[in-house]
């Protein structure tokens, strides 16, 4: 049986907006940060380059809720992976 594969998903044409993300202890999430004013949660990964995955429409209490959870990698699989998402390329490393 064939492995079935997953492209990735294209990168967003809306404008980047920088939000700060603090590191957090995960075998899935490396970083996650919240923009209550648009309501957006920005998570990397820690496989691949670092590319930046916004998620626009969580509340407040969702991002609350992720950073107080046990396994960061669970509650991602749970409550946010179906969401809808736009995803920006990884900054450039600083040489």
């Amino acid at each position: 049986m064939a492995i079935k594969r997953i492209a990735p998903a294209a990168f967003s044409d809306k404008e980047y907006k920088a939000i700060p993300m603090t590191a957090v202890q995960s075998n899935q999430v490396a970083a996650v940060g919240y923009d209550a004013a648009s309501k957006t949660l920005a998570l990397t990964f820690t496989r691949g380059p670092g590319h930046i995955y916004h998620y626009p429409d969580v509340a407040q209490k969702t991002y609350d809720d992720m950073m107080a959870a046990e396994s960061k990698g669970i509650f991602f699989g749970q409550h946010i992976k179906p969401l809808a998402f736009d995803k920006f390329k990884a900054p450039e490393k600083k040489a």
